[in-house]
């Protein structure tokens, strides 16, 4: 077993390997029977696209969402809790522009200053899944 390597500065450059790992899509859960209350969330609030499930997918509900680079798949979990630690960082080009679109749609935002380097804000889904977006500061 090899030694682990040390922790290294947030900003580094180093951290790639030959197998080129890259995150196709976000899971997050919903209660049973709540696809139209996410949708109303996800398409309506957040603008997002509405993508079909494969079939034998599809047969166990749930919604799955793409907009830009971005997939966010919600899938029904019968003793659904929200995730309100968990959560996905998502990284915005207009941070101020869908902070001022989620609040003018009545999504409560809150901003953060914690992350050094970065401008962020949280909010929460239709069922108080937590989501973080978030901008580089130039």
């Amino acid at each position: 077993m090899s030694q682990r390597q040390r922790a290294l500065p947030y900003d580094t450059a180093e951290a790639t390997s030959a197998f080129g790992l890259g995150l196709h899509h976000v899971q997050l859960s919903l209660p049973p029977g709540e696809e139209e209350a996410c949708r109303r969330f996800y398409v309506d609030v957040l603008g997002m696209t509405e993508i079909e499930k494969p079939p034998v997918l599809a047969a166990r509900g749930g919604l799955w969402v793409r907009l830009d680079a971005l997939e966010i798949h919600l899938g029904v979990e019968e003793d659904f809790r929200p995730a309100r630690k968990g959560h996905p960082g998502i990284l915005v080009a207009d941070l101020d522009g869908l902070a001022e679109r989620l609040t003018a749609l009545g999504a409560k935002v809150t901003w953060d200053d914690n992350f050094p380097g970065h401008r962020r804000f949280y909010t929460t889904d239709c069922h108080e899944n937590r989501l973080e977006f978030l901008c580089p500061e130039r």
